[in-house]
């Protein structure tokens, strides 16, 4: 895509949905952290399920370090790898109480050094969180990404990297939920809904799913 394209593109996916969020459920920046780690190969829909009650006790890193991590399993069991990600919530709420008075870093790059936060993770916390412009490539944004031409690349962090020098303004802050969203609901992996994609006109896909 041309950069007149790329800005069309964005521009019709923002007249579909104006203010696109995460779908996580959570009430402040630690709550979101958490849940972006449990996220990991798991869905949103399983997560809100799981942490609906969690989070009606545990809204700080100390209420997480309090209930422990036998009690976070409990919590927890219906999520994937639910045994790991206990350790790893546990452990990353004791450096945040330890070294950040209970604050979730606003950096990138010191959020990657917490257990269990990866760079996707800390792209969706800097960027819901903080409106930083950022872009979390999930399995979602790697497949929109590669399959429409917008950001080819083997690997997610080459498609982040083709997105940071790509994505125009006013559409930086959003354009990971955007994406996201597009690749969950219509750009899907088994069956593109193409018919009724806004941009398949754009689109580099050749086999178009027809309407059914």
């Amino acid at each position: 895509m041309n950069k007149a394209q790329i800005f069309d593109f964005f521009n019709r996916l923002a007249e579909a949905n104006p203010a696109p969020r995460t779908e996580l459920e959570y009430g402040n920046d630690y709550q979101l952290l958490v849940a972006v780690v449990l996220s990991a190969q798991a869905t949103d829909i399983g997560v809100n399920k799981a942490t609906r009650a969690l989070f009606r006790d545990v809204t700080t890193p100390q209420n997480m370090v309090e209930l422990g991590e036998d009690g976070l399993k409990q919590h927890i069991r219906t999520i994937g790898l639910f045994n790991a990600k206990a350790r790893n919530v546990i452990a990353l709420s004791e450096i945040l109480v330890r070294d950040f008075g209970g604050q979730v870093p606003q950096d990138r790059d010191v959020l990657t050094t917490l257990p269990g936060v990866g760079r996707k993770t800390a792209n969706v916390v800097v960027n819901t969180a903080f409106g930083q412009e950022s872009f979390a490539v999930d399995t979602h944004i790697f497949r929109v990404g590669n399959r429409t031409g917008l950001a080819p690349g083997k690997t997610p962090l080459a498609v982040e990297l083709k997105l940071e020098k790509r994505v125009p303004q006013p559409f930086r802050r959003d354009a990971h939920h955007w994406l996201i969203l597009h690749g969950r609901y219509i750009c899907k992996a088994r069956r593109p809904e193409c018919w009724r994609c806004p941009v398949a006109d754009l689109c580099r896909y050749k086999t178009k799913t027809p309407a059914p």
